[in-house]
């Protein structure tokens, strides 16, 4: 084990007291309860039985063939069968579902081809939610380590009445594990190539005898070199990762009727950034100055549930996350003695070039919410019984300073501080209905209020101000004990802004408007052969309206800088089908898989290059939206203890922007893991991208060499190349 990383994870648990409480309930777990370790270790029974998905993102938590929407729900053990330390390691499992990989982590999503592909300036204005533990990170959600997660729930189409402006295109939402009523506690170390190095542990359990107030506690350090080898400055970690993460939980049974919910979480990502290539080289990187990608985030979530009513219940969700961001790079990829060894044409027989850029950016965002619900019992029932009822009211405020500054050749070419200030409030509702005959019906409205104030050190200042609204209505109908049906309609919304810093030629787009988008939607949710297999199918067509769309332009006199803003396009339309199974083949045997279709395209819409002339993208496909992603994989576990798990995932080719035609190639990525599972200890090898497929995850179509002129040319960024460790694992009771 190195010394950098020894006082790397030191100086991290250090700085979190909730280690100590780690540190001693191991201990204490390990000599004081040994009688106990046969117990540790659940390691999952051969079954053909068809475990119950509950999805709780939605008000009322409900199994996932209930639900009238296409969602994904991945559990803790597949995420553990195939390894998954990040939510990068699971996103390519999700049908439709795509990332823009600008950043060290996966930060900016697109579900069904709706989603945002980079954010340099302005007000953070996210189509896709989401949200930990009921504290909500969109648009900030790099810090998502799957140590000690419940699940991850994807809900695909707007979520206009559950969660507002900010899930246009759907939510992700990552639930942990909750305290339990009896201790049980567990550590993990993983290791492999790239200097790759995680340490895990968490605690759980009762902290008085009564057994009313729960604790848990969960702990994780990650490192690695981050697979890019500068060869200039003759290091291997330059996009390292440097991780953090840790999560704590306290329940109280205050009394029969109310339960008191409280989660703090804390992640410090201290990454690199140093991913580009003037050569599109995959490995290696050449730029004298890199940059950086680090988060760090604190976050409270309190959640108060009062039962003692006989025709209600009263819940309240408050939520705090204090996030200071750093992202910068350096922008010529290259360095001094690379561009001097270039000549660049100014007069006769040229020059050496000289051209050396770097871009900062940092920021501090402060998110206060407060939800309040009460909702029905089953006594509380309207309409003879027949209808559940909910109401709520909403207020968030997000405050967010950012100070950008780029240099070009030693000198400062922009520098901004700017100020953002948002304020939402919203009121909602849900009835949902017992029609008689297996059908029932759900009808949902939200109406939200969206005050907003900015300010910048260039003169420019906005205080728009908008209501929005959005909601749903649902039929489902029981074909039989294990079919379910349902039809849905959904309208969501996206809050309108402005753009900053705009020459004069683009005086006119400084602000845009609302966006609205009705998603419908047919599914049909499936168990067959009693259980052995389930099955999700939905088909959906999405009718986007004033579709905000980000252009962006690299500036004629200064090619080093791109302008960007966001415009409306008029209308788009996407459609297409999700399809996932289940299949508990054999005794010890699970298949599962999923498949996405999706077809997009623009509507009448052009933008203006570089020249002045008009790019005309009319019908032409969204950015990051793939026709095709689809998963395969395959868990064995044998009485005998060994287990095994292969899994693949992939994607047909998409374009990389809105703004140019430069596509990514069609890849597919496999993984493994083998083991053995004893009843107190575990221990598996395991890979990541096997054939180390070369795979894009963004693409820029741009001129950044001046040696030929500022020509056009593409620059990719891959992701991932092959990567080989081991896992060890133990449990205590």
């Amino acid at each position: 084990m190195s010394t950098k990383f020894v006082n790397s994870v030191s100086i991290r648990f250090a700085q979190a007291p909730l280690a100590l409480a780690v540190s001693a309930a191991l201990t204490t777990s390990a000599f004081a309860q040994t009688e106990n370790l046969n117990d540790t270790i659940e390691r999952a029974e051969p079954s053909k039985s068809m475990e119950v998905m509950v999805v709780t993102a939605d008000f009322r938590s409900a199994s996932l063939d209930e639900m009238p929407s296409s969602i994904t729900v991945i559990d803790s053990e597949q995420m553990q069968d195939e390894s998954a330390q990040h939510f990068e390691d699971v996103l390519n499992s999700i049908a439709n579902f795509n990332w823009s990989g600008g950043s060290s982590r996966p930060k900016y999503f697109q579900i069904r081809g709706v989603g945002e592909q980079e954010q340099y300036q302005g007000a953070p204005n996210s189509s896709v939610g989401y949200i930990v533990d009921d504290i909500d990170l969109s648009g900030i959600g790099m810090v998502s380590s799957m140590y000690d997660l419940q699940q991850v729930e994807v809900l695909r189409g707007p979520q206009g009445t559950r969660y507002g402006a900010n899930a246009l295109a759907g939510l992700i939402y990552l639930k942990s594990n909750d305290p339990t009523e009896v201790f049980e506690h567990g550590a993990e170390v993983s290791a492999g190539n790239d200097d790759l190095l995680t340490l895990s542990g968490y605690s759980s359990g009762p902290l008085t005898d009564s057994g009313k107030l729960l604790y848990r506690v969960a702990l994780q350090q990650h490192q690695q070199n981050g697979y890019r080898d500068n060869l200039y400055l003759n290091q291997d970690d330059t996009n390292g990762r440097d991780e953090f993460t840790g999560r704590a939980k306290l329940r109280w049974y205050a009394s029969d009727d109310l339960q008191l919910d409280l989660t703090l979480m804390h992640a410090d990502f201290d990454n690199g950034y140093d991913a580009w290539s003037l050569t599109n080289d995959p490995k290696h990187t050449l730029s004298d100055a890199p940059g950086v990608d680090s988060q760090r985030t604190t976050g409270v979530g309190f959640r108060a549930a009062y039962t003692g009513a006989e025709q209600f219940e009263l819940t309240s969700l408050t939520s705090f996350a204090s996030t200071d961001h750093h992202y910068s790079y350096d922008g010529d990829w290259a360095n001094p003695e690379y561009w001097a060894a270039k000549t660049c044409d100014e007069g006769e027989g040229g020059v050496p070039c000289q051209y050396d850029y770097f871009w900062d950016k940092t920021g501090q965002r402060k998110t206060l919410s407060q939800e309040f619900r009460v909702s029905s019992t089953e006594q509380g029932r309207i309409f003879s019984a027949s209808t559940d009822w909910l109401l709520g009211v909403y207020a968030m405020n997000l405050q967010e300073d950012n100070q950008l500054y780029s240099e070009y050749n030693t000198w400062p070419d922009e520098v901004l501080d700017s100020e953002y200030e948002a304020t939402n409030y919203a009121l909602f509702g849900q009835l949902d209905t017992d029609l008689g005959n297996d059908y029932n019906l759900s009808l949902g409205l939200r109406v939200e209020r969206r005050d907003t104030d900015y300010r910048d050190t260039n003169g420019d200042d906005f205080d728009p101000s908008e209501s929005m609204w959005g909601g749903h209505l649902a039929l489902s109908k029981a074909l039989s004990n294990t079919q379910n049906a349902y039809v849905r309609v959904a309208r969501g919304y996206k809050a309108g802004g402005f753009n900053m810093t705009l020459p004069v030629e683009l005086s006119d787009k400084k602000e845009f408007d609302t966006e609205t988008l009705y998603n419908y939607e047919i599914g049909l949710k499936s168990q067959w052969l009693d259980g052995v297999i389930d099955s999700n199918f939905a088909l959906f067509y999405m009718d986007r309206q004033d579709q905000q769309v980000a252009a962006s332009q690299q500036d004629p006199d200064k090619p080093q800088r791109f302008v960007l803003y966001t415009e409306n396009a008029g209308s788009s339309h996407n459609y297409g089908a999700e399809f996932d199974a289940n299949w508990y083949a054999l005794d010890g045997l699970k298949l599962y898989t999923s498949l996405g279709w999706l077809e997009t395209a623009y509507g009448n819409y052009e933008y203006q290059d570089k020249y002045g002339g008009l790019v005309d993208l009319t019908g032409r496909d969204l950015a990051h939206s793939p026709h095709v992603t689809y998963s395969l994989g395959g868990t064995y576990r044998a009485n005998s203890g060994f287990f095994a798990n292969l899994n693949l995932s992939g994607k047909s080719e998409f374009y990389y922007s809105d703004s140019n035609d430069s596509r990514s190639e069609p890849y597919t990525i496999v993984n493994a893991r083998v083991g053995y599972e004893a009843n107190v200890w575990a221990a598996y090898l395991w890979g990541r991208n096997l054939f180390d497929e070369e795979y894009g995850v963004r693409g820029f179509y741009f001129g950044n060499e001046p040696d030929n002129g500022w020509a056009d040319k593409q620059y990719i960024r891959y992701g991932d190349p092959r990567q080989i460790g081991v896992t060890f694992n133990f449990k205590f009771m």
